[in-house]
Parts: C-alpha cells; structure tokens; sequence
C-alpha cells in the first residue's frame, strides 16, 4: 500500500510552504451601478458579472441593474443566457447591451428549467466546477459529489466496491433503496437504471463532464418521477476548439483511472470524443475479526466512452451522441458476482426562435444487459477447510440475467415574455420495458421469465416573475404512469406456464406542483420559501426481483404503490466579493414510502409504510478570502424519523446520519500548484429499518496536489482516507468496512487550449 500521506505534519509542512500568504498592495473597493441592456434597449434580467477567476460579483435585477464591488478600474466579464459575452473595464456607471449570440456559443442546460442567480433563485442550489471535480482525490464521480454536504448514497461505500443494489443516491436526509430519491440527468436525459433506479457511476468518462448542478428539495414539478430529494444535473462538455487530453494514474490496492479526450471545431461543425478505463484490485469489505475464507476482495473493472457530433449554424443546433459503458464487478465471495453491460444514445436540437425564445428537442434511448449471481454464506466446516468455524464457505443460491431497453422523448420552450417575466412549457415520454431471467438453486429450482413495461407521460409549465427585488416562481406538472403487460412465466418440464401470482397492472395521474417566492434587499442579501409536491413510482425492481446485499435478502413486493412528498423549505442567503453563505431550514414528509422491512432473520420485504419525515437545517459555503484560496462546504443535521407506521414508528430512517458535514479548502499558485483538502464528518446511523445495527459515525480526510511542468504536462498526487479510519457501512449483520487509506499518482497531459 502507498503511503504518500502518513504524517498530517508533512500535509501541513507543504501547504505552508506553498501558499503562505503574499504581502499585497490593494485599493479599497468601489461600489459602481452598471445597467444591461439587450440591443433593443430593454433591461436585461439576470446578466451574470464575473471577475478574470470565475468568481460571481452578481447578477442584474428586474431592472438590469447590478450593483459591483471592485476597485478602480472595474475589470469583469458579463455574460447573459443567449447574449454574447463582454470583457469590460470602466471607472464608474455605465449602460451596457449585450448582443444576441449564435446558439453554439448559448448554455441552455441548467439544473432548474429558468436559470437565476442563486440569491434570486426559491431553490436551493449548487454547483461543482470542473475544477472542484478535477481536483477531488476520488476516481468516481460519486466520491467527487460527495463533497457536496447533505448528498449520500444507500450506503457508505464508494461505487468501486459497491454492489450496484446499494449505489442509490439521497438528498435532504430522505435516504433510499436500491433505487434513488433523487433524481441523475444529464441535458434532459435521465441516468437512473431504468429497471432499478440505481446509478452507473463510472458510465460517464470523467473529463467529459464541465460541471455538476444540484437542486435540492422535491422537483417532481418539472422532472417528474424520481425527484422527491431533488436533481443532480450533469452538464457534459461540447467541442469547442482543437484540445487533447490524456490523465492516468495509478496507486494502491491495485487502483488505476485511464481517461482521454479529443475534440475541435471545423467550421459549423463540432466532434468530441472521450473516453477512459478505471478500476481496483479492491479490499475485503468485511470486518478482520468477522473474515473467513470465503472472503475475497471486492473489485470493478469498467470502461467507458462516447462520440459526439454537432452542427450549428445561426440560431439552429443539430447533434446526436451515443456513449457506452460495460462494467464486471467481484462482490467480495467467489460466487457473489455481477456485470452490465450498457448502450445509450440521443439526438436533439437546439433552436433560438424571435425575442429570444429557446426550443429545445430530445429523443434518447438505451439497450442495457445485467448479470448477478447470488449465494448464501455457510460458517460450516468444508473439505477444504475443515477446522473453519465462521464464513467457510458459499452455495450458489439464484442467478439473474435482466435486459432491459429505454426509450424516450423531451420537448420544452423557454419564453422571456417583457422585463421580468419568463414562462417555460414543454412534455416529455419515458418508456422502459424489461425482462428478468431468473434461475434459482437447491431444493426449490426453478427457472422463470418476467417482463414488465413502465410508461411515464407528462407535460408541465413553470412562471417567473422578478420585479423589484421580488422573484416568484409557479409551475405544474401532471404525469400519467402505467405498468403494464407484465407476465411471469416459469419453466414446467420444457413448458413455459403462468406462474400464480403475476405482475400487477395499474396507472395513475399525479399532478406535482410547486411555488417559490425569494425576496432580494440590501443587494447582498435575500430570504427565500418555497412548497412543492413530488412523486416516485416503484421500479421494476422492488416490485419483482429479489436481491441479496452480504447476509441480507430482501423480497419484492407486486403491491407497492407510488410514494408521494410534501414539504417546504425556507432560507437566508448572502452574496459578497469574499464569497456566499446560505442557510435553510427543510420539511418534507413522503407517504407509502417504499422501504425494506424486516420479517426475519437476515430476510426482508419492500412494502409502504404510513409515512416518513424528514426535517432539518443545512449551511452551505463558498469563501474566497484572498484569490489563490477557495474554501467551501456546509453542515447538515436532519431529524429523519418514521412518523406513521407500526412496529417502526418512531425509528430513524435507515442510512441517514442526523449529522453531516463537509470542508474543501483549495489553494492554488500558478509557480508551484494545486493544493487541495477535502474532509467529511458523518454522525451515526442506523443499517436497518428496526434501528437493531448501530453505525458508528467518522471523520475522513483527503488530499489532492498536483503541479503542473510547462503549459503541456501536469503531475498530480492523491490520498482518500488519509487517517486510515474504520468506517462501518453496514451490518448484515456481518459488519463490512469502506475504503482503507489508498493513495495514488498519476500525470495529465494536454495539448490545446481549453477555452470554456
């Protein structure tokens, strides 16, 4: 094992060294108005003013107007959705029009259908730049979003030695199953497993991505099924001139990270392709003193690519893309194994219409195989082992093969109506239909095929409206879900026959609304509320297919109903030239929450109970006290308990820590480089609805430092777990452990400018 990162006095020895404080010569900041216009003369809401480092110095009002704190003379970049963007300096007020842009020069994907400053916005929101992604000691991107504070999977674990059934994703403490509470897209298209709901975390090639939006809260509204917890939004990278990058590293526990990217613009057109191996020897999950020689490690081995075209001219944007992934995975025994296989496409357009207006176009689809085998733990004595006592070895119990195709459709119109008033409609069709392959061993053998078909049709509208400091949002959405033309078959001495109990047939029309309400004053300050409803129908999974996690197995259930959320949230936000703060205060209560119950030893059930809430505060941070430091974070505590039910009532909602907290401290100077402390505090939590398995809580410190040698190559480090804590994940009730201290190095070559 590596281990670059042993001594905490050395980390601190290098970030002294590195980034000790310059004397600095500054003047006092000015405040100067500036007033944004489009070429009509009209006040432009929302122009964004950006210092040379990225940094926001604010947005512009109802008015146009945006008040900068800068010195003398003012230097920043102002950019507005549709608009071309302008390099600026000017010693006191001006007027300033933005021109209409070309549409490959427009953003159009934002987390939130009408993109707003995040002091004007009703919602709660964040963002990971490329930098924050690229410099998180993490190889996947579930460990990069984790430092985003209140954002947890099922489980504790990292997706490298997760098996797929607990890599579901929670937000604002609601927790999840297999399938996620919160919902993954990525330009409107959904990333959820279509037949589970779980995430592929390694499917997207890591320097494809610009960024990483979150909208917390239901978002049911304008997302529909899924988006109880809220969005996490993908924004990929488009060609947008002649670049080349390969990054490769390697490290411990025989962990490696291959990607490349290559793309460029020849005239109206632009190409892109990426693409990347990344994997691990692994580790045993289980705790030393509960191994037995059954135990192996847990280890991935994935790839992934995608090609992207695009053609743009004028106000008119043409593309098609299609990725794929493929991934094997050893769940820790010999037997216990798993793989997918996965093919996605889409293709789109993009179309700026009169005054503005944006249409937008997708059609999107997948083909996608999944393989498991499971099996059941003996602690007998074996030939090979005859004086084990504990975990000797294993039997194959029942094996799974589960194709599944996807196929779906997004239309939406965003629509500035005057100063201040922007309207969005738009529809959208999503269409799963799945097989499941199941064979099962010993005395009950036997061999059945399942297929089911899920169809969610919706159409929706959202308002803003901003005037004088107020902002007012209203939007709905009516969705029409259908689970049909299910059949269970099962083999009878070469005859496939009805099995007795078959796949339910149901549809329902749930209509989400939500309304938000954000009030600006003393330009760097805003309270905000909004109210919201949201949905999440079951997957094919929890309404039919069995799965085991280490000791426990947990029984499908054909009667489930969709889950439906309630809640509120409210908050205080503050905008300044050192950085922004925000804090919240949430409730949301889901009724027929789809949980596993415990009926027995190891075994479970999915079933609705009454209802669960979850209520709490979070404080989300971005500081920049000098430039060449950035500081960001948040704590989270959430009261997440069962609040109608039976023998759980009262409990907490398993997996979700009442207390949460994340610290990223990024320091950089160009001569010498990239330093960068991440650190995560997690309070106890429980592993099962019952409250019977305790998780202790922790503390995990990573770093990433990294220097680059010349404009062409960069040399970089990381660490995860840098103490080397025992971090419990679950309890099955075999406690299993997440990742050991693991350290990697690796060097990033780039030929091109990037220019994004």
């Amino acid at each position: 094992m590596m281990r670059w990162f042993r001594s905490k006095a050395i980390v601190g020895a290098l970030a002294g060294a590195m980034f000790a404080p310059a004397t600095l010569s500054a003047q006092a900041p000015a405040t100067v108005t500036v007033t944004v216009e489009d070429s009509s003369g009209a006040a432009l809401v929302g122009a964004a003013a950006k210092d040379s480092a990225g940094k926001s110095l604010g947005r512009s009002d109802a008015a146009g107007k945006i008040a900068l704190a800068c010195t003398i003379p003012c230097n920043f970049i102002l950019s507005a959705a549709g608009f071309e963007e302008k390099t600026i300096q000017l010693s006191g007020p001006a007027i300033i029009r933005l021109n209409p842009a070309s549409l490959d020069e427009q953003v159009t994907v934002t987390a939130y259908r009408t993109p707003l400053d995040s002091l004007e916005s009703p919602a709660s929101t964040r963002e990971l730049s490329q930098t924050a992604l690229n410099t998180a000691a993490s190889i996947t991107l579930d460990g990069k979003i984790r430092q985003l504070p209140g954002l947890e999977l099922f489980r504790r674990s990292s997706s490298l030695v997760a098996n797929p059934s607990s890599q579901g994703l929670s937000l604002r403490a609601l927790g999840s199953t297999a399938a996620s509470r919160t919902l993954i897209t990525e330009d409107d298209v959904p990333l959820n497993d279509p037949f589970a709901g779980w995430i592929h975390w390694q499917e997207e090639p890591e320097l494809s991505i610009d960024r990483v939006e979150l909208v917390r809260g239901g978002a049911s509204d304008l997302y529909g099924s899924s988006a109880i917890g809220g969005v996490v939004n993908i924004v990929p990278i488009r060609p947008n001139n002649a670049l080349a990058e390969l990054r490769s590293s390697y490290g411990a526990e025989g962990t490696y990270d291959d990607s490349f990217l290559a793309e460029d613009k020849l005239g109206l057109w632009g190409l892109l392709a990426a693409g990347g191996v990344l994997g691990t020897d692994g580790y045993i999950q289980e705790s030393p003193y509960q191994r037995g020689p059954v135990d192996l490690p847990s280890d991935v081995h994935s790839q992934n690519g995608l090609i992207l075209a695009e053609h743009v001219q004028g106000a008119l944007r043409l593309f098609v893309r299609t990725n794929g992934f493929n991934d094997a995975r050893n769940n820790g025994t010999p037997d216990q194994t798993n793989a997918t296989r996965l093919w996605r496409y889409s293709t789109g357009s993009d179309w700026q219409g009169p005054h503005q207006g944006v249409l937008g176009l997708r059609v999107y689809g997948s083909a996608e195989h999944y393989r498991q085998v499971f099996s059941s733990i003996s602690s007998a004595p074996t030939a090979a082992n005859p004086a084990c006592s504990y975990r000797c070895g294993e039997s194959p119990t029942r094996s799974s093969h589960s194709p599944e195709n996807e196929l779906g459709a997004v239309a939406h119109w965003t629509q500035p109506l005057g100063a201040g008033v922007v309207i969005v409609a738009g529809a959208d069709t999503h269409d799963v239909r799945v097989w499941d392959n199941e064979q099962t061993y010993g005395s009950k053998a036997a061999l059945t095929n399942l297929h089911d078909h899920q169809r969610d049709s919706a159409g929706y509208a959202e308002g803003m409206w901003v005037h004088g400091g107020w902002t007012a949002t209203a939007s709905g959405r009516v969705d029409w879900f259908q689970n049909y033309d299910g059949l269970q078959l099962q083999d009878i001495g070469s005859i496939w026959a009805p099995t007795s109990n078959q796949p339910p047939q149901f549809d329902q029309r749930v209509f989400d609304p939500r309304l938000g309400l954000s009030r600006k004053f003393m330009e760097h300050w805003a309270a905000t509320a909004s109210a919201f409803r949201a949905f999440r129908a079951p997957s094919p999974n929890e309404l039919y297919r069995t799965t085991t996690v280490g000791s426990q197995t947990t029984l499908p259930n054909g009667n489930l109903q969709s889950e439906r959320a309630t809640g509120w949230e409210a908050g205080l936000a503050t905008e300044h030239r050192w950085g922004a703060v925000r804090a919240s205060y949430f409730l949301t209560q889901v009724n027929r929450p789809i949980v596993a119950v415990t009926i027995g030893t190891n075994l479970l059930m999915r079933e609705n109970l009454g209802q669960i809430e979850s209520k709490g505060v979070s404080l989300d941070y971005e500081l920049s006290p000098v430039r060449w430091l950035a500081v960001d974070g948040g704590y989270q505590y959430a009261h997440a308990t069962v609040t109608h039910g039976g023998s759980d009532l009262g409990n907490w909602i398993p997996e979700v820590a009442r207390n949460l907290a994340t610290m990223n401290v990024r320091a950089f100077r160009p001569k010498l480089g990239t330093l960068n402390l991440q650190g995560r505090l997690s309070g106890r939590q429980y592993d099962d609805d019952a409250n019977t398995f305790l998780l202790a809580g922790f503390f995990r410190l990573d770093a990433y430092a990294s220097h680059d040698f010349g404009k062409h190559l960069q040399v970089f480090a990381a660490g995860e777990n840098l103490f080397d804590r025992q971090i419990e994940v679950g309890k099955t009730p075999t406690t299993t452990l997440g990742t050991p201290r693991v350290g990697r190095a690796g060097l990033l070559i780039r030929f091109g400018a990037a220019n994004r």
